[in-house]
């Protein structure tokens, strides 16, 4: 298999026949062995019986359908496991992503790159709710991470399968495929593509989302930096616990030696203690953090979702 498409769908059912028809009409052009993987991430409008549908009729389209909807990490993390293609490419069902990017992206790869990212520079979407807060993300992931890419939440975006081996998402993590590729040495690039206004359905996103980033934001910097050593990210808080509360604490010995102020009278007696037993307690969760990260890689992990049924998949 030389190429697999990922679309996760959800509530995209007026958009799966017109995309289909790109896609095979751009691949059958490059004369590849290639499949369609549509994962349908609990839909609840008639994307599946649309799925079904092309399935039925093109081998080549394959559907996993997730028991309920879990999200767009979770249905591409179903659709890269399911993938056989020696390169995959993934992109939304939405058609504002452009499957005649699609060559350009795996000639990108051929030049030796691990991961092509797509970047929507003119992107065809409101200002103030969409472009703004995902450019003003993506400069911050950008800036957290060192890595530099214009347009984290462009999904279309293409990877040699055996990288994908290597990562596992959760969470929200899809948004952050780069950034988990470049911690295991890939070698990531961007181009520019085409994105196209949304001519039917809902978007799924909005300003609802940014904490949402965030928050996965600071999951992935402790990822990157200190997956395999909590025990130095804690153990630096706790260092700078011990020397706040020894300075406070020789600060209170001051006032009450020179200054005749008594320690029961001194707010910063309370504050010494507090910040001792802060770093003894910043050391036991360093512990912790060692004991779960040893868990965490010699125990078999379990899966983030659960698979319904299959269609032309073994």
């Amino acid at each position: 298999m030389d190429l697999s498409i990922v679309v996760p769908v959800y509530n995209e059912a007026d958009n799966l026949d017109p995309l289909y028809r790109e896609i095979v009409a751009v691949l059958d052009q490059m004369k590849l062995l290639y499949e369609l993987i549509l994962v349908d991430d609990g839909s609840l409008d008639g994307s599946f019986a649309t799925a079904e549908r092309l399935a039925a009729q093109d081998s080549r389209v394959k559907i996993i359908r997730l028991r309920r909807n879990y999200g767009q990490t979770a249905a591409m993390a179903a659709g890269f496991d399911a993938a056989q293609g020696k390169h995959v490419v993934a992109m939304d069902a939405d058609l504002q992503n452009d499957p005649a990017d699609i060559p350009r992206l795996l000639e990108k790869l051929k030049e030796g790159y691990d991961v092509v990212s797509g970047w929507r520079k003119n992107r065809q979407d409101r200002y103030f709710t969409r472009k703004l807060p995902s450019m003003l993300a993506s400069r911050l992931i950008s800036w957290i991470t060192n890595l530099p890419l214009h347009d984290f939440g462009c999904t279309l975006k293409a990877y040699r399968r055996d990288l994908l081996a290597e990562i596992n998402l959760y969470g929200e993590l899809h948004r952050f495929v780069p950034v988990l590729a470049g911690q295991v040495g890939a070698r990531i690039t961007e181009i520019p593509v085409n994105h196209r206004p949304r001519q039917a359905g809902e978007s799924k996103y909005g300003l609802g989302r940014t904490l949402r980033v965030v928050l996965d934001l600071v999951t992935v910097k402790f990822l990157l930096k200190y997956s395999t050593k909590p025990v130095q990210l804690f153990g630096k808080w706790a260092l700078w616990s011990f020397l706040l509360g020894i300075f406070s604490g020789f600060c209170t010995l001051y006032m009450k030696w020179f200054e005749g102020l008594n320690m029961n009278r001194n707010p910063l007696l309370i504050l010494t203690a507090f910040l001792i037993f802060s770093g003894i307690q910043f050391i036991a969760l360093g512990l912790l953090g060692e004991l779960v990260t040893r868990t965490y890689h010699e125990v078999q992990e379990k899966p983030i979702y659960l698979v319904r049924e299959t269609r032309n998949l073994p």
